[in-house]
This record gives C-alpha cells, structure tokens and sequence, in this order.
C-alpha cells in the first residue's frame, strides 16, 4: 500500500471558484468520463440526494488527472453543496480507487451555459440555443450553434439559419447550452 492520491479540490459555483490550491490550466480536451467512474460519482451524488448533470474526465499522465462534476437540484446549488458532494465523492474514490495516481476532483454547478451529456438533456432544453462540437466533420464543419428543435434516438436537429442540421448524436463530443441575455 503505502501509496496516497494527492487530490486537489476545486469547487465552483455559477463562475465564483474557490480553490484549494494555485491556479490551475487545463489543455485538451474533457471528455465524458468511463462508464465505471460516472457510475461510482453517481451512487455518491445520489446518496446526497442531488441531481448528476454530468462528469467530465481528463486523463494527463504527467500532470495528474482531472475528473468535473457537475450537480443540480430544484433550488439551485450552493457553495455548501459543492463542498458537500465534493466530500462525499471523494470518499469513495480514496475507497474505490479508480483513478491512478493523483488527480484533481473539481465539483460545479451546470450554470448558464450548461453542459449537456445525455439525449435526455437535449430533449429537456428543445427550444433552446446550443452550442455543439462534434468528433468529425458533418456537412463540412464540426462546430455548430443553433437552436434545438426535435431529438431522436440518433440525432439531435439544430435550427441555423433556418434550416434543419441533423447531428448524430453518437457524434457528439461536448455540447452547451448557450445564454441568452
């Protein structure tokens, strides 16, 4: 045994970040988490009785590993509650292990510009502007902004300049809803 996590906790609520540690520069790429890490994430979120929007992993082999949850619940979320789910997660990855070597958990509210992970998201927020980017290129680009009109079982349909855009969801590599003031 004798080897530890060095785990640095970052929790930010709605663009207000407090930070355990200095700053803290993330390049590439997040992508969604493997299915057996966001299953442990969710028991832990579940159990406190919070919403798993979503979780993001990043894997830096020589800077340490980045895991980002984010929560949700009816009446919003708190600097408290970050704390609190960052806590409890934590736990059970120091149990579970699933993460070689250290990492940093950051623990968040979706915001304004929530992220969206599941066909599920997309079919909540129709109706809604988003801002879409996808692993290749469809019809020649791989970024997109509109709004959401209809999802199905294969395809998330974006309104741009008043013509449908069919994505394919298993496409997807990270979409955002978009504010509108």
């Amino acid at each position: 045994m004798g080897f530890f996590h060095i785990v640095e906790h970052r929790i930010r609520v709605r663009g207000i970040q407090e930070w355990a540690a200095g700053p803290f520069f993330v390049f590439g790429n997040m992508r969604k988490a493997p299915p057996q890490l966001t299953a442990l994430v969710q028991s832990a979120v579940d159990a406190l009785g919070y919403e798993l929007v979503g979780v993001e992993y990043l894997s830096r082999p020589t800077a340490g590993h980045l895991l980002r949850i984010y929560i949700d619940r009816e009446d919003g979320i708190g600097l408290a509650d970050c704390e609190k789910v960052s806590h409890q997660v934590s736990g059970v990855l120091d149990v579970e292990d699933p993460i070689r070597g250290g990492y940093v958990l950051e623990v968040s509210s979706p915001g304004l510009d929530r992220p969206l992970f599941e066909k599920a998201h997309f079919e909540r927020f129709v109706g809604e502007v988003a801002r879409i980017k996808l692993h290749a290129a469809v019809n020649g680009r791989s970024n997109y902004k509109g709004t959401i009109l209809e999802v199905d079982d294969e395809v998330v349909v974006l309104e741009i300049e008043e013509e449908p855009v069919r994505l394919p969801i298993a496409q997807i590599s990270s979409a955002r809803l978009v504010h509108q003031f």
